[in-house]
C-alpha cells in the first residue's frame, strides 16, 4: 500500500512541497483538484513524464478552449430561426427603427396604449459572451417578442397589424441582464409555448437584422403553462399544448429544449418570474435568424399552415400559425 504523505508544519499551517494545504483538517490526498494540479506542476518528474499531457488537463481544468478562447464547459445558446414575426426589417414590418421601442414594459404599445391582457411574466435573459472567459456580456442589446394570450402577433396577426405590443429592446446591464415586463404568451397550434429574442453588439446595430449575433427562443416549462391555461383569457391554449411536446416542435425538438428552457417561479394570481442563461460566442458564424425557414413573405403576411387558439375567430385570434 502507498504511504500516505505526511505535511510538515510551519508558522502559517500544515504544508506539502512548500504549497499550504487548502484543507488543513484533511489529509494530503484529500485536498481537492485544485491542490492537485499544483502539485502537479510542481513535480519536474512528473511533467517529464507526462510533458504537454498535463497542460492538456489544466487546460480542460480550466474549461477554456485556447484556439477560440471561449468557454468549452459551458453550451452556446442554440441558434433557431426568428419566426414569420419578427418586425425587424427582415420581411417587412421594422419596430426597430421606432422611437420608443428601448423600453422594459412591453405590455402596452410604444405609445402606451392598449394594454395586453394576461397573466403577468417578468423574463429576464443573462447574456455572457463566450469568448471572454463567459464574462458577462455588457452593452449587448436584446429584442424580445411573443405572442399575446390569443396568439396573436402585434404587426401581423388579422386585425393588430397597427399594434405594437409585446416588443422592446433592453442594453444589457454590468451583470449581461436584460428584463422585460410582459404577460404570459399563448399557446398555438404547433408550438410549445415561447419567446423569441435576437442579440445585437449594441443599440445602434438593431434598425438592420443583419447585425444580430445569435437569435434563439426561451421555452416556458410545462406545469407554469398547465396553470395558465387554465384561465379564460387563454382560452384553447391548453389544448394546443396538449398536441405538442418539447421533442416533436419544430425549434425545441433537437434537444428536448435542454438549453432554452427558463427557470420560473411564481404563479397565476402574483405572476410569473423567468430567466434564461444566454451564452453567446461571437467566434462562431450566426446559423439563426428569418432566412432559413422564417418565411413570412413581402409585406409579413403569415405562411400557410396553423391556427389561431381555439376559441379565437380570425378576426380575435389572428393568424398565428405553426412556425419553424
Amino acid at each position: 500500500m502507498a504511504r500516505v504523505p505526511e505535511p510538515e508544519e510551519t508558522p502559517d499551517g500544515p504544508t506539502y512541497e512548500g504549497r499550504l494545504l487548502d484543507h488543513p483538517d484533511e489529509e494530503v490526498v484529500d485536498q481537492g483538484a485544485a491542490f492537485d494540479i499544483r502539485t502537479l506542476f510542481s513535480r519536474r518528474s512528473v511533467l517529464g513524464v507526462v510533458g504537454a499531457g498535463i497542460g492538456t488537463v489544466a487546460l480542460a481544468a480550466c474549461g477554456m478552449n485556447s484556439a477560440s478562447g471561449s468557454d468549452s464547459s459551458v453550451t452556446e445558446i442554440p441558434d433557431e430561426t426568428a419566426g414569420p414575426y419578427p418586425a425587424d426589417g427582415s420581411n417587412g414590418p421594422d419596430i426597430l427603427e421606432q422611437s420608443g421601442i428601448v423600453r422594459s414594459d412591453i405590455r402596452s404599445n410604444i405609445d402606451g396604449s392598449e394594454t395586453v391582457e394576461g397573466v403577468a411574466l417578468t423574463f429576464t435573459l443573462k447574456v455572457t459572451d463566450m469568448a471572454n472567459d463567459n464574462k458577462a456580456f455588457e452593452g449587448v442589446a436584446v429584442y424580445a417578442w411573443h405572442c399575446d394570450a390569443q396568439g396573436r402577433y402585434s404587426m401581423y396577426s388579422e386585425g393588430v397589424e397597427d399594434a405594437t405590443w409585446l416588443r422592446g429592446v433592453q442594453v444589457a446591464d454590468e451583470k449581461g441582464e436584460v428584463t422585460f415586463t410582459s404577460v404570459f404568451p399563448a399557446c398555438y397550434t404547433g408550438r410549445w409555448t415561447h419567446i423569441h429574442f435576437e442579440i445585437y453588439p449594441d443599440v445602434d446595430s438593431i434598425t438592420d437584422a443583419d447585425n444580430a449575433i445569435a437569435t434563439s427562443q426561451m421555452a416556458l416549462p410545462e406545469d407554469a403553462c398547465n396553470a395558465v391555461f387554465e384561465l379564460s383569457v387563454y382560452d384553447g391554449s391548453a389544448e394546443n399544448l396538449s398536441n405538442v411536446s418539447l421533442d416533436d416542435d419544430n425549434v425545441f425538438g433537437d434537444d428536448g429544449g435542454e438549453h432554452q428552457m427558463a427557470t420560473i417561479s411564481g404563479d397565476t394570481d402574483k405572476g410569473y418570474v423567468a430567466s434564461l442563461d444566454v451564452p453567446v460566442d461571437t467566434g462562431t458564424e450566426p446559423t439563426g435568424g428569418a432566412e432559413p425557414g422564417g418565411g413570412g413573405g413581402e409585406g409579413g403576411e403569415p405562411p400557410e399552415g396553423g391556427a389561431p387558439p381555439e376559441g379565437g375567430t380570425p378576426a380575435e385570434g389572428g393568424a398565428a400559425s405553426a412556425e419553424k
